[in-house]
Parts: C-alpha cells; sequence; structure tokens
C-alpha cells in the first residue's frame, strides 16, 4: 500500500540491485547472495524494496542518518 509511484520506484531500484547482484555477484555471506537461490527473481526484488522503504521510513522518523553495514571479514 501507499504511494504508488513511490512504490514503484523503490520495486525499479531493487530490481536493478538484484540484477547487478546476480550479474557481478553480492558480496559473499549477505542477505542478497542468499536469497535468489532459495526465492524468485521478484519475490527478491520485492523483499529488498521492502527492507529499503522500512530503512527509509526508519530514518525518516528519527532523523538519523544512514551508515552501510560493515561487511564481515
Amino acid at each position: 500500500m501507499g504511494e504508488r509511484t513511490i512504490r514503484r520506484l523503490l520495486i525499479l531500484g531493487a530490481s536493478a540491485v538484484v540484477r547487478w547482484a546476480g550479474q557481478r555477484g553480492a558480496p559473499a555471506g549477505s542477505w542478497l547472495a542468499r536469497m535468489p537461490a532459495r526465492k524468485p527473481r521478484m519475490l527478491v526484488t520485492v523483499a529488498l524494496a521492502n527492507k529499503t522503504a522500512r530503512v527509509v521510513w526508519a530514518l525518516l522518523v528519527k532523523g538519523g542518518v544512514y551508515r552501510a553495514p560493515v561487511a564481515a571479514a
């Protein structure tokens, strides 16, 4: 639900990331590296868009600054 245009943009961005990860590979051990092996591509795309929307919402509500997660060594 929610604003249709924002939802579309989130899906478009997530599909680009999923496509890029499929071609070049996602960081080893990451959520994005594990998901396509178990789930259909569109479901992974929508799940990534949902995760992105939740992060954006939390940052807006709390007035935070996004810090990218540190990759495990």
